[in-house]
């Protein structure tokens, strides 16, 4: 799918907690002590008992910490 301008639109997937704890390697209690923290993407209520992430969040997220281990710039 693409936009007025003819570029692509971003696919967005969401993923489970499960998931987001397989991509980080963090703990389910890591991942809401960093969202309280505000240095983990917050996650999107789909209704009273169902919260999901951004998987490109997640992702980029992901390689903003091996940019920031490496001295690299994200």
């Amino acid at each position: 799918m693409a936009n007025a301008t003819n570029t692509p639109t971003p696919a967005r997937r969401f993923i489970k907690r499960q998931e987001v704890e397989s991509i980080t390697g963090l703990s389910c209690t890591e991942i809401y002590r960093r969202i309280a923290a505000d240095t983990f993407p917050k996650q999107v209520s789909l209704g009273p008992k169902c919260v999901v992430w951004i998987e490109a969040e997640v992702l980029a997220w992901c390689d903003e910490r091996i940019a920031e281990s490496r001295g690299e710039a994200a």
